[in-house]
């Protein structure tokens, strides 16, 4: 922090220096062009910031650093502002305590200041204790113009002399002020430009190049891939302020943190305040880059940046602008959008789930493996457009493994008939299809969830399909199953989506879908299980001849009954619920099976 504010400040002071010049050009002498220098010394333990802006008398020293709070570039501002003159500013220290920060890694802290047009300079000396010395010093002593900061570092703070922790530390904290940087690694050595004042957000899009965007991507990410989609854009109006950002290629590592931070940084003109303020929702944390606003203050409090109405205006334009970016690139480059989604589109789902005002948009961004994709993606405007004859949802099966949802026995009824099912295998899903979404007016409805409802859709040409219609044995044999089954089913009833399987689980009407019981069940929120509906296939051939079994072979008759909802807990993906009790019924209905043994 105490380098990012003696920088801001020795910025400051040479755009007052520019400021000051339009009006009186001799104040800036035979060295027109701002800089700021920092030079280390190991042998001294000492680090020292150097410009050659406006500089300072002993008088200004005092008003300036003699009351904690008390601020020059506040008082600057306040006068240009009297005079109407605020246009082309570009002050960035706007509260004096900053400065004492220094005190932090500093034992002593001397301030040596030449006042532009004056012939002669001071010095302010303090040990940050409550007192400090103002005094006169010789002109040779002091910089030629400007102010001189330097700070007799603590033993326990002497890696602020080695020139990686400095570096380092301004290039990502202050390596974007309006004015170039140099390092001195030691006294006697050439200063080495580090930044050269000029913030590759502040220049035009044309102007930068994608070596560019990529050399400051990996600086602002962390990471070692390509962007996939470049932001850098100035908004106008009633708030100002500049966005470049980038979409990753590739996951970053914390992005499924539990915390669910995002990772963008806060400027405030061109000055590094923090990467923790909430710049876009937590569904778009992948998003890497910065925001730098002219409107915030410089001293951004934590509770200021929740609090701040400038900054929730700030987070719908970018969070606005990302989405638009990415339904351009879906329209335009639709395989490089696909590599997106294919990265970050379980992340941008949970905006389905959260962003209630842009769900719109997001379901338009979203893309699916369905029942027809071929193992592709599909968007909602596709599946709609496949859509049969009334047709009024728009149907999913939630599960962890997308092989296996492929295969339900559930979806057997809506294939016969052609329709498309979205098969949802993120864990987000199972939470946003319960949000009371719609796309086009179209309801999402599970296929494991109350009754399919699919007679209203006529089957193909020439096609059967799914029946509930049931013999009267079969009528009987369910009606047995359910007594049989009653501590483990709320119903045992006739199936209208099976065509090929004997059995299958579905949640009841009102209950919660299967897939987000076992979830909430797994992370211990789940209340009590709820029961499911067994559905059987009344035209199997196996349901057929166990309801012709006589109704003496009771005890073959219960072990059929339970192994038939131990067969629909394995294909929806569970154990039995007694796996001894089922190893056992097996074997007794093999042993049946097999002819008896020779006497």
């Amino acid at each position: 922090m105490f380098l990012r504010e003696l920088i801001s400040n020795a910025a400051d002071a040479c755009e007052k220096l520019r400021y000051e010049g339009i009006a009186s050009p001799a104040l800036l002498g035979e060295d027109p062009l701002p800089r700021i220098t920092v030079t280390l010394d190991r042998d001294t333990r000492t680090l020292t910031i150097e410009d050659n802006g406006i500089g300072m008398n002993a008088h200004d020293l005092a008003e300036a650093l003699g009351t904690i709070a008390r601020s020059g570039t506040k008082s600057f501002m306040e006068r240009i502002a009297a005079g109407g003159g605020t246009e082309g500013t570009q002050l960035i220290g706007q509260f004096g305590v900053g400065f004492y920060s220094a005190f932090m890694v500093a034992e002593k802290v001397d301030v040596i200041s030449h006042k532009a047009g004056e012939d002669e300079a001071a010095i302010w000396s303090s040990d940050g204790l409550g007192s400090y010395t103002i005094a006169p010093v010789d002109l040779h002593d002091a910089p030629a113009r400007g102010t001189r900061v330097v700070l007799h570092l603590m033993e326990d703070a002497t890696d602020y002399a080695e020139r990686s922790r400095i570096e380092q530390t301004i290039k990502s904290q202050s390596g974007h002020v309006p004015v170039p940087i140099f390092l001195r690694e030691t006294p006697d050595a050439e200063p080495v430009e580090i930044a050269d004042g000029a913030a590759l957000w502040t220049k035009p899009r044309a102007a930068v190049s994608e070596a560019d965007y990529a050399d400051f991507y990996r600086s602002v990410s962390g990471q070692f891939d390509e962007p996939a989609l470049t932001l850098h854009y100035r908004a106008e109006g009633r708030h100002e302020y500049s966005v470049l950002a980038f979409v990753p290629s590739t996951k970053p590592f914390d992005l499924f943190d539990p915390d669910r931070a995002g990772r963008m940084k806060l400027y405030v003109n061109r000055v590094f305040i923090t990467d923790e303020a909430e710049l876009l929702p937590r569904y778009l944390r992948f998003v890497r880059g910065l925001v730098d606003s002219s409107d915030l203050p410089l001293n951004m409090s934590r509770e200021m940046i929740q609090e701040s109405p400038i900054l929730a205006a700030i987070k719908k334009g970018v969070t606005g602008r990302v989405l638009s970016e990415l339904d351009k690139r879906a329209s335009d480059d639709n395989d490089g959008y696909l590599q997106i989604w294919e990265t970050f589109g379980a992340v941008l789902k949970e905006g389905l789930y959260e962003d209630y005002e842009r769900r719109e948009t997001l379901l338009g961004l979203a893309r699916f493996k369905t029942t027809a994709s071929d193992g592709g993606w599909r968007s909602l405007a596709d599946v709609e457009a496949t859509f049969k004859e009334n047709q009024t949802a728009i149907y999913y099966a939630t599960g962890n493994d997308l092989d296996r949802l492929a295969t339900s026995p559930q979806l057997e009824g809506f294939r016969a008939r052609g329709v498309e099912v979205l098969l949802l295998a993120d864990q987000v899903d199972s939470f946003w299809v319960t949000a009371g979404l719609d796309y086009k007016g179209k309801p999402f409805k599970s296929v494991t969830q109350g009754t399919a409802d699919l007679d209203l859709i006529p089957l193909p040409e020439g096609k059967t399909g799914p029946t509930a219609d049931a013999s009267a044995e079969v009528t009987d044999f369910l009606a047995f199953v359910k007594t049989t089954l009653a501590d483990a089913v709320s119903d045992v009833r006739a199936s209208g989506r099976l065509t090929d399987s004997a059995v299958c689980l579905v949640a009841s009407e009102t209950g919660m879908d299967r897939q987000l019981e076992r979830l909430l069940a797994a992370s211990g929120r789940a209340p009590a299980a709820a029961k499911p509906v067994l559905e059987i296939n009344p035209r199997h051939d196996l349901i057929v001849r166990l309801a012709g079994l006589a109704e003496e072979d009771e005890a073959l008759r219960e072990d059929a009954a339970r192994l038939l909802f131990d067969e629909a807990q394995i294909a929806d993906g569970e154990q039995p619920i007694d796996p001894r009790g089922f190893s056992a019924r097996l074997a007794r209905v093999i042993t049946r099976a097999l002819p008896s043994s020779a006497s």
